[in-house]
């Protein structure tokens, strides 16, 4: 209770502060009276010190705070193309508008008649919506993904110039967090003036004036008079065989309230959930600290055709997603991420599998049915205050997923029936604040706490395998339980040193994680009695993990270079034991893992990246188990090996260039890796069983990957075009059967499409993806493996008539491997639309799988392996829509 009243305390003395101080007031404009956005506006002493700063909005204005009663102050305004002003300060209470003037730098936008422009204005890049929509877009989604330089990925995530950006921003504010798929799903391409990108994107105000932020992020201009009031849609959809779709959006972007309400449900296979993919998840759980393992059961390994997801799903599903904004003042606003999924699908499936070692082969054929009801409920509140001089931000967060799988087996022709439950809940809390004092020096306290449990209970009858778990006896099933709770902390503290342009930064902090892992395999007989398999069968773990840690980041940023080194070391602590296994074990670790990145702007647009970094991992409570666990039907899964431990170099060297006025953009990185640990996971494989046991035996993991890709808008034909090349090339070692193999592991690709806007009426979109994977292993016998892949996707929409829109779309897979058959599959839809303008209504036919493919086959060739699998996918969908707008 003491803590909360000092937060609470610190929390309204920099409230209290804010609203104390004397606000000045005034907007910026060029010579032809437009608004300079995100410009740096100074508040200068007469000796030319920095008191106080501030950006303007997208209107020009900006507000800046006086913090002494010096006199002779001035306003210093700055923007990359115009010259610098300053003015004298001569009343508190008059609204200053401040001319700027284009200076010799200025990149000039280029208008063209009947072109699209870009205008660059600092680290901004302004899209104009309109120069890139067509009649037949729905949403900022559709329009986002014909704009050079950006590409969306299938499931959603936003990339800029080959980077992902790590935030959807709606007029400034982030209201969906990383999970921006419904953002761009929803919002109609008619409400957004631009599509902003942001480069050095620091939301944190007071970070701003030092920023070493890398980050990108786009921000939606809305329109003014979309912000008058609730706009959104409401979709019914039905169809045949038995199908139904249905939508509803709402959503509302004033300045102090901000929502995106929805509701959907169908049956079509398209998943709900992907609306509830955070795309910077990595990104958060390396902050957090908190390795643990995910889950330790399944119910088999189905694997996933090479296929976009809305050609696979058997599904029926609804979601609710509920996103609220509310801001207090510019300073201080709370927000709620609410959603509930609930699913239920469907797989078929049937697979070949054929290990060739080098005295035997080791073969199994499966069929398998499942039935998943996967449902997830995650609630996220959030309080932000956002100030020139503190940052608070409190995020209680609240995940709790239960899912039930019932499967139906054969393997090698022996039946069997699976069903896993698996619950998960996970709460949190993370606190960040941060101060800046009267030097300009700043500091910040973090805390987060979580408890997590993760119950999990696999029955399987009749029971399998009986050779080995009941004496060659046949018997009635086996139901294996797992339970792992986990309370865990990280806590530190951390001042800066602000001096210009070089700023050092030094932390201090711990963190414990505290699990217990408790696991039984019981068998029961066919007369109903029910024991466990044996003792070498359970598991009672209790697990301690301690981290002490300081870390010294020092930041150099001026107008051309920028550097960080990192020179973080920590203490670790690692206790566990299991009585029952006589395991009673610690270890001591000390750790340093510097880290280096660099950054020369060669150029107003471009730019060289390069970054080092050496780290030193250790496992978890995975690693070290000694009782088995059976994962499903088929795979057991033990260690006999101490904690795991990783060393791991990486070097990453990188080029951005772009020229946004000519619409040019070209990026490309190369990187290596190399990573030495002390355990290597050995796999004994029998036709029936696939034992997996963590061995002490130092192995390495070396990697070396480059990626370049380019696009350009050519505005003579009106067509954005894309390319793109990928080389990685991974060596590792493999131990089957207790022969070790090392592998060489090599995939190319190459990419390349365009989006033509052929005629005023008709726009053309066509991408293509050429995959090579080669695999050999080193030993001397060993058969090199070739696998190749095309994948092409066109799509032709045009506008027939006023109010009459046809899409027309194909694809076409094409797979090549030695010894192997050719695979080739085509797919086509076509959908129709009318739209009512005067009833504000979209009515719509759609086809999907025209031509009623309903199986797909994939092949799969390694070193020493060969896989075949037939999956059931839905054959043709004929759907009738209807959508409502307001």
């Amino acid at each position: 209770m003491r803590i909360a009243i000092i937060f609470i305390s610190i929390f309204l003395t920099g409230l209290v502060s804010a609203y104390g101080q004397k606000q000045i007031k005034g907007v910026l404009k060029d010579t032809k009276g437009v608004a300079i956005p995100s410009a740096n506006v100074n508040l200068k002493d007469a000796e030319g010190n920095i008191l106080s700063f501030t950006r303007s909005n997208d209107k020009g204005e900006f507000i800046i705070r006086q913090l002494t009663d010096e006199k002779n102050i001035s306003i210093e305004a700055t923007s990359v193309g115009f010259e610098k002003q300053t003015i004298k300060l001569s009343d508190i209470n008059k609204f200053y508008q401040i001319v700027m003037t284009e200076s010799d730098i200025s990149l000039k936008t280029v208008v063209v008649k009947n072109r699209p422009t870009l205008t660059l204005k600092g680290d901004t890049l302004d899209y104009k919506t309109s120069d890139f929509a067509d009649k037949q877009d729905r949403s900022i989604g559709d329009v986002i993904k014909k704009m050079p330089g950006i590409t969306v990925e299938e499931n959603g995530k936003v990339n800029y110039n080959g980077k992902p950006i790590s935030a959807l921003y709606i007029d400034g504010d982030n209201v969906l967090d990383d999970k921006y798929a419904i953002g761009t799903k929803s919002i109609p391409q008619g409400a957004v003036e631009k599509v902003q990108v942001i480069e050095k994107d620091q939301p944190i105000k007071m970070l701003q004036k030092n920023n070493m932020s890398e980050d990108v992020a786009l921000n939606l201009v809305i329109k003014d008079e979309a912000k008058l009031k609730v706009m959104g849609d409401v979709k019914v959809g039905l169809g045949t065989p038995d199908r139904f779709d249905g939508n509803a959006n709402a959503m509302l972007f004033k300045k102090k309230i901000k929502f995106l309400n929805n509701l959907k449900g169908n049956n079509i296979g398209i998943d709900p959930g992907i609306d509830l993919t955070s795309f910077n998840l990595d990104d958060y759980l390396k902050r957090l600290d908190n390795d643990k393992p995910s889950s330790f059961l399944s119910a088999g390994a189905a694997g996933v055709p090479t296929l976009p997801q809305s050609r696979t799903l058997f599904n029926k599903a609804g979601l609710i997603n509920l996103n609220n904004l509310y801001k207090f003042n510019d300073e201080l606003q709370v927000k709620a991420n609410i959603a509930y999924l609930y699913d239920k699908r469907v797989q078929q499936y049937n697979k070949l599998s054929e290990t060739y070692l080098q005295n035997e082969t080791i073969s199994y054929t499966e069929a398998q049915e499942n039935t998943l009801k996967p449902q997830k409920l995650q609630t996220k509140l959030q309080l932000t205050g956002n100030a020139e001089k503190y940052y608070l931000n409190n995020v209680l967060m609240m995940n709790y997923s239960p899912t039930n799988t019932n499967s139906y087996v054969i393997t090698n022709g022996i039946a069997a029936n699976q069903s896993l439950q698996q619950s998960t809940f996970d709460l949190s809390n993370e606190l960040n604040y941060r101060k800046k004092l009267k030097s300009g020096n700043n500091f910040l306290l973090y805390s987060y706490l979580n408890r997590t449990t993760q119950p999990e209970t696999l029955n399987i009858n009749p029971g399998l395998n009986e050779d080995l778990l009941n004496n060659g006896n046949p018997y009635a099933g086996l139901t294996q339980y797992v339970k792992l709770p986990t309370w865990y902390t990280n806590n530190y503290t951390s001042f800066a040193f602000v001096n210009n342009a070089f700023t050092q930064s030094y932390k201090v902090g711990f963190n414990v994680q505290q699990q217990e892992l408790n696991s039984e395999l019981y068998l029961s007989q066919n007369n109903g009695n029910s024991a466990l398999v044996s003792e070498n069968m359970t598991n009672s773990l209790d697990w301690l993990k301690m981290k002490l840690y300081t870390d010294a980041i020092y930041d150099y940023n001026s107008s051309k270079f920028k550097a960080t080194l990192s020179l973080p070391l920590s203490y670790n602590y690692i206790s566990y034991d299991d009585a029952g296994k006589n395991l009673n074990r610690n270890m001591n670790k000390f750790f340093v893992n510097p880290m280096l990145n660099l950054k020369y702007q060669t150029g107003i647009e471009h730019y060289i990246t390069a970054n080092y970094s050496f780290k030193n991992d250790l496992g978890g409570i995975d690693d070290v188990y000694r009782g088995t666990i059976l994962k499903n039907y088929r795979t057991l899964f033990s260690n006999d090996a101490p904690i795991s431990e990783r060393k791991t170099q990486s070097a990453n060297l990188g080029f951005s260039y772009k020229r946004a006025i000519q619409m040019i953009f070209f990026n490309a990185n190369i990187s290596y890796t190399n990573s030495t640990r002390n355990t290597i996971s050995s796999y004994n494989l029998t036709n029936s069983i696939q034992e997996r046991i963590v061995l002490p035996l130092s192995n390495d993991v070396k990697s070396l990957s480059f990626s370049a890709s380019a696009s350009k808008y050519l505005f003579s034909l009106r067509t954005t075009i894309n390319a793109g090349t990928g080389y990685s090339q991974t060596k590792f070692d493999q131990l089957q059967n207790n022969e070790l193999l090392p592998f060489n592991s090599i995939s190319t690709n190459y990419k390349g499409g365009f989006d033509a806007k052929v005629t005023n009426f008709m726009n053309w979109s066509y991408n293509a993806t050429f995959a090579l994977s080669k695999s050999k292993s080193e030993l001397a016998a060993a058969v090199e493996t070739k696998n190749k892949q095309l994948r092409q996707q066109s799509s032709i929409t045009a506008t027939l008539f006023k109010s009459l829109f046809m899409t027309v779309s194909a694809e076409h897979i094409f797979t090549r491997q030695v010894a192997q058959p050719d695979l080739n599959y085509i797919f086509a839809d076509c959908n129709l639309r009318y739209k009512f303008l005067k009833l504000k209504t979209d009515l719509e036919f759609s086809l999907t799988n025209i031509a009623n493919v309903k199986k797909f086959e994939a092949n799969f060739i390694s070193v020493n392996s060969f896989t075949s699998g037939t999956y059931y996918i839905p054959g043709r969908v004929a759907m009738v829509k209807a959508t409502f707008n307001f």
